[in-house]
């Protein structure tokens, strides 16, 4: 694709605008989990009462549960997306701020409620941020659009983190999450500034809603082939990130070693791989991209495998750190704007969900048995055949045709006569 088709993808104001509204899903997410676990600790709450705090991030599991309501409905204002997008913002700022009124120690139920009413809110609204991306980017930004969605995600997340922790020591955790609360703003300025997608006829009922989007999906051709590919794209990394960091420890690496290099070091090249993956994807057709990308994503465990046959070496930790997060950039780009083409508009925040849900979920239960395979196999085999495990998705990918299960959006979702877009203020 031609430089000058880059220049117009990098002068969309709405891609860029990606890239906050990016900021605003992330940073809410530590905030329930590491960073609330390291507040929890400095007041001297116990490790079991600590552990059963990660319950309070369920919401983000089952999040396709209630999107067919975000399909469903509209707000009086902003639209079908924005609507939301701004509710769920402005809720998050009170939200985030009132879990700085409570202190874990002494009302540890309280805090939990409002950690459970912050990551649900968070998951609302990463529903319906990526429909509004799903809906507004053509297929030309989206690799471009996606990368810089993710590093905003990525920025909210390091400040949800890195500079919590750093105001924590000056402002004390309530002030801290006051300020925390106040940045949601980003999102709520960036929602305001978007434009809204092109109006669409959504789904006739709430029924429609929840049964449409799995319709929609499995009558086309090769939806089985795509969803299998989905699940099989990124195999090999779920079956590695789950026993990365035991390996790091058993090879002899300190906890300020892993820190250093997994954590910080790895975010950045992840941000890097993000940003590379999107400008790459421009001139990239979607196939190639998610082959290349792919590929990448599989070798790069050989670094593992070659790690664990040389020992400690915190050089060689640096560069596979270094290398697997940039190539593990570039397969998130890809694949998430894979997603987003196999989306119906009518229902692209039921589809993103339940397709991103589907691929999670299948490595999650996949990846459990990891453990077991490295106690099998040894350090050095485990990582070869992780890298092996990348091959059948590449290959399934070559045997798929170009636009196997995309929607068309020139049907209509249901066959029915629908009525202009229900609003809550009026729908029965």
């Amino acid at each position: 694709m031609p430089n000058s088709s880059l220049l117009t993808v990098l002068k969309s104001r709405r891609v860029w605008l990606l890239m906050a509204v990016g900021f605003a899903s992330g940073l809410p997410l530590w905030l329930t989990g590491v960073t609330l676990s390291a507040w929890m600790k400095n007041e001297g709450v116990n490790l079991k009462t600590i552990g059963i705090f990660s319950l309070v991030a369920l919401p983000y599991t089952f999040k396709v549960l209630w999107a067919p309501l975000m399909d469903r409905y509209t707000l009086p204002f902003l639209g079908r997306r924005r609507g939301w997008m701004l509710l769920t913002q402005v809720l998050l700022v009170g939200a985030i701020s009132a879990m700085g009124l409570v202190n874990p120690k002494d009302a540890p139920m309280a805090m939990a409620c409002m950690a459970v009413v912050v990551t649900f809110l968070s998951a609302s609204q990463d529903i319906v941020a990526d429909a509004w991306r799903t809906d507004i980017l053509t297929m030309e930004e989206r690799g471009l659009g996606n990368s810089l969605y993710v590093t905003g995600y990525r920025m909210g997340m390091l400040v949800a983190g890195g500079l919590a922790f750093i105001l924590s020591d000056h402002l004390g955790w309530s002030r801290t999450y006051y300020v925390m609360g106040l940045l949601m703003i980003v999102g709520v300025v960036a929602t305001l500034m978007a434009p809204e997608p092109q109006s669409v006829r959504p789904p006739r009922n709430l029924a429609d809603a929840v049964v449409r989007p799995f319709v929609d999906y499995f009558r086309r051709k090769y939806a089985l082939g795509v969803l299998a590919f989905l699940v099989l794209y990124k195999l090999g990394d779920a079956i590695a990130a789950s026993m990365v960091t035991p390996f790091y420890i058993e090879l002899g690496f300190s906890n300020t070693e892993i820190g250093a290099l997994s954590k910080t070091l790895g975010m950045v090249a992840t941000i890097c791989g993000g940003l590379l993956g999107g400008v790459l994807m421009v001139k990239l057709s979607m196939r190639r991209a998610l082959f290349i990308f792919g590929a990448a994503q599989g070798l790069t465990n050989l670094a593992f495998m070659a790690l664990a046959l040389v020992g400690k070496n915190d050089l060689m930790l640096a560069g596979t750190i270094a290398v697997d997060n940039i190539c593990t950039g570039l397969g998130v780009t890809a694949f998430a704007a894979f997603v987003m083409s196999l989306c119906h508009k009518s229902f692209s925040a039921t589809q993103y969900a339940l397709l991103s849900a589907l691929g999670t979920i299948a490595n999650r239960l996949i990846g459990s048995v990891s453990g077991y395979l490295a106690t099998w196999m040894g350090w050095p085999t485990f990582f070869a055949f992780t890298a092996v495990a990348a091959i059948p998705a590449l290959v399934l990918l070559m045997f798929l045709p170009e636009h196997a299960a995309q929607p068309q959006e020139d049907e209509p979702p249901a066959p029915e006569a629908a009525p202009p877009a229900a609003s809550v203020a009026v729908a029965r």
